[in-house]
């Protein structure tokens, strides 16, 4: 079924499923496209239900509702209609509990990075070996001022005996084997969303798949790689930064695209941490149109590319490189001065760009972030 909103659900069987598992995978798909409405993503989930036939007289979609109330997915939050003092209890507002919004982010994970295996906590490397806190499986010889706690007894003792023989047994500083370690390291990633008016224009929903993205890196970095961090910030007239628990209730606004904006905030962000390795994830589909001046007002333009906009976009694209941190730009726009545009920009930060629909989004932030880890961790 296609609707307004330009995303599509299609009939499917899957008989191993409970009643509430078969309805509780569609409503996580919609509570995510209604931003966390509860109410608009039950509306659309009776009109599946009537076209679909998703529930029978066994279980109905009332049903459905009060499981996910006892399961502890929503909660109900009664409100007052009398007057002062009168304390009369009025109609429930439904709305997802905070288990429900990381069974979404868990949600986005799966569906984007399905086949990531996870690991160890804080398993970045660096090219380095030394004291480090992280086991590599290989052996030297030990040297001076190497810690005691790496040394390997059974590879010493393998070493002494071959060495000495058992007749003349003697363990001495040459038998020594240590078991190599890697530094670990750690990454800061800012990443950047566009939320301009153009991510919902045209028909095509663009901020939800940003969205996922967005959960789905958040889950990944948190449960991989805790020793990372990873802000979110939107960008439309101004520039924000967003909390991960708010990411199902991201909205598209009435915004023109101040990329400088978004620019400036995720290198102060960056400039707080101690890591030093650090970069910005940019997620756009739309030409800078819009600055705040000094004095606070907007300077503002739509038509075409605005050199005195564009300036300050390449300008900020400099800064960064003079920071060491490198800016990937995910350009979802295929209008060839866009991708012009977007070509310059990345020379001025001598980073990368990927030009791409939004088939395919998370799967290549994924990759990247991946490679930027290696690359920068060398």
């Amino acid at each position: 079924m296609k609707t307004g909103k330009g995303f599509r659900f299609f009939n499917y069987e899957a008989p191993e499923l409970t009643p509430f598992e078969k309805l509780f995978e569609i409503f996580q798909e919609l509570i995510t496209h209604t931003s966390g409405d509860v109410d608009e993503a039950l509306d659309w989930l009776r009109e599946l239900d009537k076209e679909y036939e998703l529930t029978d007289e066994n279980y109905t979609i009332d049903d459905f509702i009060e499981d996910l109330k006892a399961k502890g997915y929503l909660r109900e939050e009664i409100e007052n209609t009398g007057g002062e003092g009168e304390g009369e209890p009025g109609e429930g507002t439904l709305s997802i509990t905070a288990k429900m919004e990381r069974i979404i982010r868990q949600r986005a994970l799966d569906q984007i990075f399905g086949k990531l295996k996870r690991k160890g906590s804080g398993n970045h490397k660096t090219g380095k070996t030394g004291p480090g806190d992280e086991h590599t499986g290989d052996f030297r010889e030990y040297r001076y001022g190497d810690s005691l706690e790496h040394i390997s007894m059974t590879e010493s003792l393998k070493n002494a005996q071959i060495n000495h023989g058992m007749d003349n047994f003697s363990l001495t500083e040459d038998d020594l084997v240590v078991e190599d370690t890697h530094y670990k390291a750690q990454m800061s990633t800012v990443l950047m969303i566009d939320i301009s008016h153009s991510m919902i224009l045209y028909g095509e929903d663009r901020i939800t798949p940003a969205k996922k993205v967005a959960m789905a890196l958040a889950e990944l970095i948190t449960t991989r790689y805790p020793k990372d961090t990873l802000d979110i910030l939107v960008f439309g007239n101004d520039a924000w930064p967003i909390p991960i628990k708010d990411l199902p209730y991201l909205k598209v606004g009435p915004y023109h695209t101040n990329t400088v904006a978004g620019l400036q905030l995720a290198m102060d962000m960056l400039r707080r941490k101690r890591n030093t390795n650090k970069q910005i994830f940019m997620i756009t589909d739309g030409k800078p149109s819009c600055l705040r001046m000094p004095d606070g007002t907007y300077y503002k333009n739509s038509v075409g590319l605005d050199d005195f906009i564009v300036e300050k976009c390449y300008n900020t694209a400099r800064q960064a490189r003079k920071l060491h941190i490198p800016i990937t730009t995910f350009m979802i726009a295929q209008d060839p001065y866009l991708r012009q545009f977007i070509r310059h920009f990345t020379e001025a930060n001598k980073g990368k760009a990927f030009f791409t629909g939004l088939d395919g989004l998370g799967e290549m932030i994924f990759e990247d972030y991946e490679q930027n880890r290696k690359k920068r961790l060398k």
